[in-house]
């Protein structure tokens, strides 16, 4: 269910229609209005237009940036994921190498066991 959501932002309403609640989008305009606001105070001249178009800039840019650490953490991941992969099918061998290895020992201390039985009698 869409919400219809009125905001002032630098003077100006914008009606919005959005899924997300209310709270929400005023704490985004609120934070939206701060930086163009804040972006205005650095230079006079500065509109509402273009402090927009400067944080929205910047933004993008936080927002590549954060979708390439994604993008890496997700490569690693898929990394780690196929090495723990490897690393279990090295031990299921290794854990079968031991069986085998036991068995083995245990038919050799037989084989010695039964050689001692011979020389004692």
């Amino acid at each position: 269910m869409l919400n219809e959501v009125k905001v002032v932002i630098c003077g100006k309403e914008y009606k919005l229609r959005t899924a997300e609640s209310p709270n929400y989008v005023f704490s985004l305009a609120r934070a939206l209005e701060s930086k163009i606001t804040a972006q205005m105070s650095g230079n006079s001249s500065t509109s509402p237009y273009t402090a927009s178009i400067m944080i929205a800039l910047s933004l993008l840019d936080d927002l590549n940036k954060a979708n390439q650490k994604l993008d890496n953490i997700r490569t690693q991941t898929k990394e780690y994921v196929n090495e723990a992969g490897k690393t279990r099918i090295e031990r299921d061998a290794a854990l079968k190498e031991i069986e085998v290895l036991k068995s083995k020992i245990e038919q050799l201390e037989n084989t010695v066991k039964l050689k001692k039985l011979k020389d004692s009698i």
